[in-house]
């Protein structure tokens, strides 16, 4: 456990990662900037809430690609459960942490970060279940697609840009939770390559 622990690397990589999605969702949870809109005619509006769940899963990715192929190969330890427990608790804390500042300052934005963490997460795991390196590129791909093209105008997101739905709109945060789901379920089921 403990060079599984030190493997990947939780407290350089992780817990860093977490402190600057929580200080990031403290500081600018407000702040937005307006971009042109590639589709139909006005702006697309981002928030920094929409990027700051890319610091959880780029860290994460990265923690889950480090093995130890010496090690791992050989034990008997239930080690993808450990990545599954990994993925989970990294996205509890950080889903914790937006709820708490979004509660404290008021902020819809903030809720939407945690609930982005969810799907960007699960989308995350789901490339790396297909190719190690669509790990770190699908949810980034994601963030600015949908930053460019997932409104149909000012304010109002297509159905499928479920990053820049409202806080409070429960079929997207399903959506959102299911597809995490679906992430820990091929995070089980992959068996991780060494980074080179």
């Amino acid at each position: 456990m403990i060079w599984w622990y030190k493997g990947r690397r939780l407290t350089a990589v992780v817990l860093p990662g977490l402190l600057a999605f929580a200080l990031l969702a403290a500081v600018a949870h407000g702040e937005s900037v307006a971009l042109p809109g590639l589709i139909g005619t006005g702006g697309n509006l981002l928030f920094l809430m929409h990027i700051t769940p890319l610091i959880v899963t780029g860290t994460l990715a990265h923690s889950l690609a480090q093995r130890l192929p010496e090690a791992e190969d050989l034990t008997v330890r239930p080690l993808p459960l450990y990545d599954v427990a990994l993925a989970l608790g990294t996205v509890a804390a950080a889903l914790s942490a937006a709820v708490t500042i979004g509660a404290l300052a008021d902020s819809s934005t903030a809720y939407e970060a945690g609930r982005n963490t969810l799907f960007l997460t699960g989308l995350m795991l789901l490339g790396g279940a297909v190719h190690p390196q669509a790990a770190t590129v699908a949810p980034v791909a994601w963030v600015f697609v949908a930053a460019f093209v997932g409104y149909r105008d000012f304010h109002r997101p297509w159905p499928w840009a479920v990053t820049l739905h409202p806080a409070g709109y429960l079929p997207t945060f399903l959506f959102c939770l299911a597809v995490f789901l679906c992430g820990l379920v091929a995070l089980r089921h992959t068996r991780r390559r060494p980074t080179s």
